[in-house]
């Protein structure tokens, strides 16, 4: 099953194709790219999989999210996954997809909790989602463990930087539940680079807590 939000949206976008199509106007919706941003087991995993209505991202205790995931959905027909160091191999499992994601991730940074800058990237076709980019960003983390350098704060943060500053970007501040906002490192990092607030996503709607 979809998420069923995504579900009830896509038929609206199709339409409104198909009206401006009508009058030989074309429409192009063109929606920028999410850069999902929170704390480590702050939820962003869960946040992620509710736009697929799949799970599929690993998941553990401390940092799991090591290098940047590209998530490119794709509404189609069919479902199914490709990765991009995987030209032409079409993944229908999303337990197989977990799984490519874990080795792709160990192959960069070892399997002792290193990092690395260099994302992967994924695609989703389905018919239960819209045609969006997000990206998962390492989880914001202050002590380093296992192989991390002693500056593993500074690294991550710099990883963040690297997308969440692009014009186009739209910050997903992930924050649990007991957690006072007011001292939420997501929504800082986010109002560092958009002190307005106008290209960043919650906290009053989208911030998803309890999860």
């Amino acid at each position: 099953m979809g998420n069923r939000g995504m579900e009830e949206l896509i038929p609206l976008v199709n339409r409104l194709h198909e009206a401006l199509g009508t009058v030989g106007q074309s429409c192009s919706l063109h929606l920028p790219q999410i850069a999902v941003v929170g704390g480590q087991s702050a939820g962003k995993s869960s946040v992620l999989e509710n736009f697929v209505g799949r799970d599929f991202l690993p998941r553990g205790s401390g940092i799991v999210t090591r290098r940047p995931l590209v998530l490119q959905l794709l509404n189609s027909n069919i479902e199914y996954g490709e990765f991009f160091h995987c030209k032409g191999k079409k993944f229908t499992d999303f337990d197989e997809i977990r799984r490519e994601i874990e080795t792709e991730t160990c192959r960069l940074t070892g399997s002792n909790k290193g990092i690395s800058p260099v994302p992967i990237t994924l695609k989703i076709y389905s018919p239960h989602v819209l045609n969006l980019t997000l990206v998962d960003l390492p989880g914001i983390t202050k002590v380093p463990v296992g192989d991390q350098p002693a500056d593993i704060e500074y690294q991550i943060r710099d990883i963040i930087m690297q997308y969440i500053c692009k014009e186009n970007c739209l910050v997903l501040a992930v924050t649990p539940a007991n957690t006072d906002l007011a001292n939420s490192d997501a929504l800082k990092l986010a109002k560092d680079v958009d002190p307005e607030g106008a290209g960043m996503l919650g906290p009053e709607l989208h911030v998803q807590q309890g999860i």
